[in-house]
C-alpha cells in the first residue's frame, strides 16, 4: 500500500512508530495530488509550503511530546467555505475570489490544536449551492470513479479527494446533503452531524438554519476520529450545544443485536433506481442476519419535504448573500454610474447563475403578499415534518435507506434542470429539516460500478447510535474496502 492509501489510524500508529515522519507523509501527499489535479480538480488552493511548514512543527510537537492526538500530523483538505486565516476562501465563487480571513473557524482552530495538517481549500459549488459540483467558479470537479461523472455536490471536492487519495479526509458542509450524496456518489463516508453539535462559526453561511460542519473519511472509525477533534460548545456560535461532549469512539462497536432499524416505505418505492433499492434492501438483509431487529415504518409527509426544504433554505440564501454588495469585501464592479449601479453590477458579475436564481426564489418567497403564501407555511410543514420523525423514533433506533436515487450521473446531464437537481436531494433535505444526524456509507454497486451509499439517520445527538449502527456493516462487509483505478 501507499501512503495515501491508509487510514487515519493507521498512519497515526506509522507515526508514533517512527516508521514515516509527518514531513515525509506531507510530501507524498503533495505530490499525488500535483499528479492528479489535472484529472479530477479538487482543490481551488494547495498551500505546499504552509503544510510543510506546519508538518514540520508538528513532527517537533510529536517528538518533545507535547503533542498526542490520533489526528497529529495527518495530511487532510477543507471545504473552501470554511474560514482560514491568511488562506483564501473563496466559496467557489468569483464574489469572493479574493477574500482572505483574518481568523479560522473554530473548527480549524480545533485541528489544528489536535496537529492536523492542512494541505489545501477544497473545491464545491458556489456558495454550496448545488449538488454536482459543477457551478463553481474555478472548475469542475470530477468523480474518481468515472472522469465524465459528477462527484456529487456541493462538498464534491472534499469527497472526490478523500477518496482519490488527495487528502486523508477532510471537512465539508451539509445544508441539505452536501456531505453525505457526493460521500454516496464517491464511495466515502459521510457525516453530518446534529444541527448545534459542531460550531458553525467561520462556515460562510448558505442557510444559517440548516447548515452544518461534518467530516468525510474513508471509514467510519476515521469519521468518528475527526468527529471527536471538532464537536462541542462554542461560545461564539449562540446555536452551539452546551451538551457534555461523549468520547464517540466508544460507539465503535461491533454489535448490533436488538437495536431497532427502520425502513420507510417511501425511501425504497419506483422512484429509486432499481439497482439503489436493491443495495438498500440487501443492506437490510445483513444487519437483520447480525440480530439487528428491521421493521417497515412510513414517513407520510415526504412528497413535501424538498419543497419545503427550498422555500426556507432560499429564503435563508437571500437573507445571508445580502451582504456581498461590493462595499464592504468581495469582488467590486468597475467604474460605476452611482451607487445603486454599484451595488447592482457587483451583484450581477459576481454571482453565478444558481446563486442568482436561488436568491430571486428566496426573496420572491419573502416578499410581502407571498410570505404567508410560502415561507411561513414552509415553517409550518417543518414542525410536521420534524414531528413525524420523532414519532418514527418511537418505533425504531434508527433509521436507514438510500442517500440518493441514482447514482453519480454524467456532467451537463441535470445541470439545465433545477427542478429535477432538486429532486436528488429527496431522502438527504428532512435531516438538516428536523435537525438530525446522519451518516453515508459505502453499500454496494450499480451495474455501471458506480459506488451506493447507504443513509443511516438517527435522534438528535444521538451519533453514537449510528455509528454503532454503520461500524457493524463496515466490519461485515467490504464495500469501502474498494477504491477507483486512477493513476
Amino acid at each position: 500500500m501507499q501512503l495515501h492509501e491508509y487510514t487515519i489510524s493507521e498512519l497515526s500508529s506509522l507515526i508514533s512508530k517512527k516508521e514515516i515522519s509527518i514531513p515525509e507523509l506531507t510530501r507524498h501527499m503533495l505530490d499525488r495530488i500535483e499528479k492528479l489535479e489535472p484529472k479530477l480538480g479538487c482543490y481551488i488552493s494547495i498551500v505546499e509550503d504552509k503544510a510543510m511548514e506546519q508538518a514540520a512543527k508538528v513532527q517537533s510537537m510529536l517528538n518533545d511530546g507535547v503533542l498526542n492526538s490520533p489526528l497529529a500530523g495527518i495530511p487532510m483538505g477543507i471545504k473552501d467555505n470554511i474560514c482560514t486565516d491568511g488562506i483564501p476562501t473563496t466559496c467557489a465563487s468569483k464574489m469572493l475570489s479574493n477574500f482572505i480571513p483574518p481568523y479560522n473557524a473554530y473548527v480549524v482552530k480545533k485541528l489544528y490544536d489536535s496537529g492536523a495538517v492542512l494541505l489545501g481549500k477544497l473545491n464545491m459549488d458556489e456558495f454550496a449551492m448545488g449538488s454536482s459540483t459543477e457551478s463553481s467558479y474555478f472548475k469542475m470537479t470530477k468523480n474518481p470513479w468515472d472522469t465524465e461523472r459528477v462527484p456529487g455536490g456541493s462538498s464534491g471536492g472534499s469527497a472526490a479527494a478523500v477518496v482519490a487519495g488527495e487528502a486523508i479526509y477532510a471537512l465539508g458542509s451539509d445544508t441539505g446533503g452536501s456531505i453525505r450524496q457526493p460521500a454516496s456518489f464517491c464511495g466515502c463516508v459521510g457525516l453530518k452531524p446534529t444541527y448545534g453539535l459542531v460550531s458553525r462559526f467561520g462556515l460562510v453561511a448558505y442557510a444559517s438554519s440548516l447548515d452544518q460542519i461534518g467530516p468525510i473519511t474513508k471509514i467510519v472509525t476515521d469519521g468518528t476520529l475527526v468527529l471527536n477533534a471538532i464537536a462541542g460548545h462554542d461560545p461564539m456560535d449562540l446555536t452551539s450545544s452546551r451538551r457534555a461532549q461523549p468520547d464517540y469512539t466508544k460507539a465503535l462497536i461491533n454489535d448490533v443485536k436488538g437495536m431497532k432499524i427502520g425502513l420507510p416505505r417511501e425511501f425504497v418505492d419506483d422512484g429509486v433506481d432499481k439497482d439503489v433499492r436493491n443495495a438498500i434492501l440487501n443492506a437490510v438483509k445483513v444487519f437483520a442476519d447480525l440480530g439487528a431487529e428491521c421493521v417497515e415504518i412510513s414517513i407520510p409527509v415526504m412528497e413535501y419535504v424538498v419543497p419545503a426544504y427550498y422555500i426556507i433554505a432560499l429564503a435563508e440564501a437571500s437573507s445571508n448573500l445580502a451582504r456581498y454588495d461590493g462595499i464592504k469585501f468581495g469582488y467590486r464592479a468597475s467604474e460605476p454610474e452611482d451607487i445603486l449601479d454599484f451595488c447592482m453590477r457587483t451583484r450581477s458579475e459576481g454571482f453565478g447563475t444558481e446563486v442568482k436564481r436561488r436568491i430571486l426564489l428566496g426573496t420572491y418567497v419573502l416578499s410581502s403578499g407571498y410570505y404567508d403564501a410560502y415561507y411561513k407555511k414552509a415553517l409550518k410543514a417543518r414542525a410536521i415534518i420534524t414531528r413525524e420523525f420523532n414519532k418514527a423514533f418511537e418505533k425504531c433506533d434508527i433509521i436507514i435507506g438510500p442517500v440518493s436515487p441514482t447514482t453519480a450521473y454524467k456532467i451537463g446531464e441535470k445541470i439545465n434542470d433545477p427542478v429535477q437537481m432538486y429532486m436528488e436531494d429527496i431522502f438527504t433535505v428532512p435531516v438538516n429539516i428536523a435537525g438530525l444526524p446522519a451518516m453515508s456509507i459505502p453499500c454496494g454497486f450499480d451495474s455501471k460500478s458506480l459506488p451506493i451509499g447507504l443513509q443511516l439517520i438517527g435522534k438528535r445527538f444521538d451519533e453514537p447510535t449510528i455509528i454503532r449502527a454503520a461500524y457493524t456493516f463496515e466490519k461485515n462487509t467490504d464495500y469501502h474496502r474498494a477504491r477507483p483505478k486512477i493513476n
